[in-house]
């Protein structure tokens, strides 16, 4: 909710009235309760044997793998910042800072570009409290927003690396109340167009690798599914929009793997809200990749089940090879002690 001056000058004279009270009673005003704590394993899932590998572990959040085209690192995030962690076999890769502009803090919307050359994110500043997509060069140099509306977050590259998708907040056509929709912009500068209308929370958006298609989560069916519409449109009244998922699971965040076989996204058990929670029993699906028809029953697998949510997958995560892909497993801390 947006918290206006009223509201504010409100809750002010609310708290110093119950910091008042508390001293004249003697009792001390309730304190903030502990914000929960959690441990991160950056794991690879292998297509191959069904195993799981641990690249780096830390008693810290991590977020958001993305594969380098040369399959040589990850791209992850953690405080606000970007590091680079090698992918050496070895289990003993050290995370490794990118010098992007330490006034940016950096959220987990972040991936290179096809030909690793670039790297798109998402991020704040000082001049931009809310989300807003940059570019910068692969060593953190020639860092320039792209798209200043905000909220906005970027969520992929075109295959040809011509385009950034990404997803914005803004307010709805004839007073309607704002909302997510899809939106692209070229990755050499110029205009933002805007890829669909409508009324629900679309997020996540990832182009198929060849370029055809856009997929997304959206919520305008009600749950959280897996929806796609052509990489130019939905058209109007978003009459281009085909549903993917449709079962009880709540879906976000699908990404085709880069040889068209699969499609793997995040799910939440029926009725989770949102995916701002890292909670068990959260699973990473997949699905053969859809065609020009869609099926009527998918054929959708679960890959792995674990505790995990906000993220563990944001942007595309798969590697060049599509035989295995990267996400994040998290561990509740207890109290001011390492996870058990």
């Amino acid at each position: 909710m947006k918290r206006t001056g009223s509201t504010l000058r409100t809750l002010a004279l609310s708290s110093l009235a119950a910091a008042c009270f508390a001293q004249g009673t003697g009792q001390s005003p309730a304190a903030r309760p502990p914000q929960p704590r959690y441990s991160s394993k950056i794991s690879i899932f292998d297509l191959r044997d069904k195993s799981i590998k641990t690249v780096y572990q830390a008693d810290t959040v991590f977020e958001a793998p993305n594969w380098s085209s040369d399959g040589k690192y990850l791209l992850v995030n953690s405080g606000g910042r970007l590091f680079r962690l090698p992918v050496d076999g070895a289990g003993n890769a050290t995370p490794e800072a990118i010098n992007i502009d330490p006034s940016l803090r950096l959220n987990n919307d972040h991936a290179p570009s096809p030909d690793g050359k670039m790297i798109a994110f998402s991020a704040s500043s000082p001049a931009s409290r809310g989300s807003q997509v940059y570019l910068c060069n692969a060593d953190g140099s020639n860092t320039h927003v792209m798209v200043t509306e905000t909220p906005s977050y970027f969520h992929g590259w075109s295959p040809d690396g011509k385009y950034l998708a990404y997803v914005h907040q803004h307010p709805g056509a004839n007073g309607a109340p704002a909302n997510y929709d899809i939106f692209r912009i070229p990755a050499a500068g110029g205009e933002t167009e805007q890829l669909n209308s409508s009324q629900g929370y679309d997020d996540g958006p990832d182009y198929s690798p060849d370029g055809k298609w856009i997929y997304f989560n959206s919520d305008r069916a009600g749950g959280w599914d897996v929806w796609r519409i052509p990489a130019g449109g939905a058209g109007p009244g978003d009459e281009k929009a085909e549903r993917v998922t449709s079962d009880e699971m709540e879906d976000w965040f699908p990404h085709p793997s880069p040889d068209s076989k699969w499609l793997l996204f995040l799910s939440f058990a029926k009725g989770t809200a949102t995916h701002n929670d890292k909670l068990p029993g959260t699973q990473l699906r997949m699905m053969p990749m859809p065609g020009a028809r869609l099926a009527k029953t998918p054929r959708i697998q679960v890959v792995t089940t674990f505790f995990g949510g906000q993220g563990t997958i944001n942007v595309n995560s798969w590697a060049s090879d599509s035989k295995r892909f990267a996400y994040v497993i998290y561990e509740p801390l207890p109290a001011g002690g390492a996870a058990r």
